[in-house]
């Protein structure tokens, strides 16, 4: 079995995830981790499916985006397999005024940590900036890595919580 990471970007209209899934599904492509967002009217997708080769894909995919309006890409990756989490599970949230480097900022000081960002979003509402991350800490980093965040959030003149994440939730 081919496993391929597929990216479909471009200006947001409804029933591109419809037309997307429809399409691997009809190539017998079994889709097995996907996330999607729309950001200030343009829609990502990247999925990760099992199937088909990449070619055939590609060649599937060439209607969705003749108007221009799309971009899709197909690579095949090699499977990784299933693995364990890495560390322990964290939720970290930033909030306040929208300013250059909040995201480089708060994400080095959890890399020097050893840290893994597993998710990210943001939004920019008004000049309220939100930052939400799933991450992995290496164990019994959490406490230290703590003030170290409050220290950058204060640099920057935001507010910072990092919180154990709920399994159940994630």
């Amino acid at each position: 079995m081919n496993e391929l990471a597929i990216t479909v970007i471009g200006r947001d209209r409804p029933g591109i995830v419809a037309d997307v899934a429809e399409l691997l599904a009809r190539l017998g492509a079994n889709l097995t981790d996907s996330t999607m967002t729309r950001l200030r009217g343009h829609f990502a997708m990247t999925l990760i499916c099992v199937g088909p080769a990449a070619a055939d894909v590609e060649a599937a995919l060439v209607p969705l985006s003749a108007d221009g309006q799309l971009l899709a890409t197909v690579r095949a990756v090699t499977p990784d397999g299933e693995t364990a989490p890495a560390g322990e599970p964290y939720v970290l949230a930033v909030h306040g005024a929208d300013r250059m480097g909040i995201v480089a900022a708060m994400t080095r000081v959890l890399a020097d940590a050893g840290g893994n960002v597993t998710d990210l979003s943001t939004r920019l509402t008004g000049s309220l900036y939100v930052v939400v991350a799933e991450v992995e800490l290496p164990p019994g980093t959490a406490d230290g890595l703590a003030g170290r965040l409050a220290a950058t959030a204060e640099e920057l003149g935001v507010g910072v919580t990092l919180r154990p994440a709920d399994p159940d939730l994630l």
